[in-house]
């Protein structure tokens, strides 16, 4: 017997668009429309898969999600491209400017400071384009 709760394909997708477009604003539908030509399903498993089932779990709130992001990324190093939406993403959903840079700091202890200097950097240029400099820092 089908499960009537069962989500489709489609559904999963608009859900995970509408947490998408909550969280990352029009940066994220950029980076889903830039690969509408060369791996569409790559865009839609983000936006079902990424969006639609992890993003929306209630365990942790968007901002605290976004800050195991920008640690991952900076971790992750050659990321920059996705750090640049995620501290986007971290400025819609209520870090501040200052919270971002010392989490980058903090990264330094345990990924070394050139992972910490390039995401550092991916900041400084959002900031800039939000008109969020100068960063006040103890």
């Amino acid at each position: 017997m089908a499960d009537d709760t069962a989500e489709t394909r489609q559904e999963r997708f608009d859900r995970g668009l509408e947490v998408l477009t909550r969280i990352d604003g029009e940066a994220g539908q950029r980076v889903i429309d830039s690969l509408s030509d060369i791996s569409p399903e790559l865009g839609h498993q983000i936006v079902a898969w990424g969006f639609g089932e992890i993003y929306q779990r209630p365990a942790l709130p968007p901002r605290d999600r976004q800050l195991v992001t920008l640690g991952m990324l900076t971790a992750l190093g050659g990321a920059e491209a996705q750090l640049e939406v995620h501290v986007n993403a971290a400025l819609n959903v209520g870090l501040t400017p200052e919270q971002i840079t010392e989490a980058f700091l903090h990264a330094a202890g345990y990924c070394g400071f050139p992972r910490a200097l390039n995401a550092t950097f991916v900041a400084k240029k959002v900031f800039e384009e939000r008109g969020l400099l100068p960063v006040d820092q103890q």
